[in-house]
């Protein structure tokens, strides 16, 4: 397979679930596919607490320049 070759996605998942069985079997593949995705959870508690520090007034005259 080349570097920048472009795999179908129905090929790529099926490639892939079939390397992850070889690897690892089917129990720790059904693990490895179960797990949760913490990467949402994550961002939106950081931009929680992003809002929760911003200065409104000093944003948008950032953004907006002071108009």
């Amino acid at each position: 397979m080349n570097q920048g070759q472009y795999i179908e996605e129905e090929k790529l998942l099926k490639q892939g679930v079939n390397i992850l069985m070889e690897k690892l079997g089917p129990i720790e593949t059904s693990r490895f596919l179960s797990f949760p995705s913490h990467k949402r959870i994550e961002s939106v508690k950081r931009h929680k607490r992003w809002q929760a520090e911003l200065d409104k007034n000093k944003f948008f005259h950032d953004i907006f320049g002071g108009k």
